[in-house]
């Protein structure tokens, strides 16, 4: 049912010794949409999606998902989940059939349903030529996948993917991509990790930043960037020593001043207050030179650094255990 939620944390905490890996998080996720948890390495992601896969306990705070709780029902909650990690779960020495086979017994499918399924992933996945090869002759990209399909074996409704692409070429990056979103489609729920802007632009309905264990906003992507202002006019100038012509020109159709960097004029618009060519006339009419003019929106990129202060795919310190 739409507005359904498939998971529910409140005020989820997590403190090794003296770290606060979490803390307190609040996270909804409604049922069929994907969640991106968005942050740099040492934010709180891994540890979140460790509370909620019943891998490790809370220290305090309380979480359900698909309806159970993760601490009291966990064994009835791991049959309703699927985890890909950072670093594939499959077993090198074994080929793709093998692995996903061994799945699928582990979840009591029985041997045919095991054989039958892990055929019908390996196809989905595009590993069917590759499903009686070793996996340690796979590719990173056909190793992500094959441990996105060990995830999928029993069919769970939840699925949890803790940077999926880290490492990936752009290919294989995309490629697993359509792969989220196909599963999506068919009805998946998903929680996502990530501190690719990219990525958590266009795979997720809704995004959560977190830095240094809390989270900072949520929102959609499209709300999120309105947090930190709409479209902005970018000119570029013919001539640099201009600037202060072209600010002084622009100046009146904003409520805010304009702004220039390496020859660029920059000012905040608003599509129902004034027309591109009301700036462009009145550039014209001052004899300012324009090289090139544009209509920016801010990016995922503005939105973090605007509200941390340093870019996402910035490397943490922090120990990795007490990480995101």
């Amino acid at each position: 049912m739409p507005g359904e939620l498939a998971v529910e944390a409140k005020g989820l905490t997590k403190t090794y010794k003296d770290v606060e890996a979490l803390r307190g998080i609040d996270l909804r996720v409604e049922r069929g949409t994907v969640l991106g948890l968005l942050g740099p390495n040492g934010a709180g992601k891994t540890t979140a999606v460790r509370i909620l896969t019943t891998l490790l306990p809370p220290t305090a705070g309380t979480a359900t998902v698909m309806g159970l709780d993760v601490e009291s029902d966990a064994q009835a909650l791991r049959t309703q989940i699927g985890l890909s990690g950072q670093n594939a779960a499959v077993d090198e020495n074994m080929t793709g059939f093998e692995n996903l086979e061994m799945v699928g017994r582990l979840y009591h499918l029985g041997k045919e349903r095991s054989a039958e399924r892990a055929r019908e992933l390996l196809e989905r996945f595009e590993l069917d030529e590759a499903g009686d090869r070793l996996v340690k002759t796979y590719s990173g990209g056909m190793g992500r996948r094959l441990d996105l399909a060990a995830a999928l074996v029993a069919e769970p409704p939840m699925i949890f993917l803790d940077e999926p692409t880290t490492g990936l070429d752009p290919r294989s990056r995309i490629a697993l991509w359509e792969t989220i979103e196909a599963m999506v489609r068919e009805g998946t729920t998903v929680l996502l990790t990530t501190q690719y802007l990219d990525e958590a632009d266009r795979l997720a309905d809704r995004i959560a930043v977190l830095d240094h264990g809390e989270v900072i906003a949520e929102g959609t992507s499209d709300e999120l960037k309105d947090m930190i202002g709409g479209e902005s006019i970018e000119v570029t100038l013919g001539n640099e020593s201009q600037v202060e012509l072209a600010i002084d020109t622009l100046a009146g159709i904003s409520s805010e001043e304009p702004k220039s960097a390496d020859g660029v004029v920059s000012v905040p618009f608003d599509r129902t207050r004034t027309s591109i060519a009301a700036a462009v006339r009145r550039l014209d009419s001052a004899g300012v030179a324009i090289e090139d003019l544009a209509i920016r929106r801010p990016t995922l990129d503005d939105v973090f650094i605007s509200l941390t202060g340093h870019a996402a795919e910035e490397p943490s310190d922090e120990n990795e255990e007490a990480e995101g």
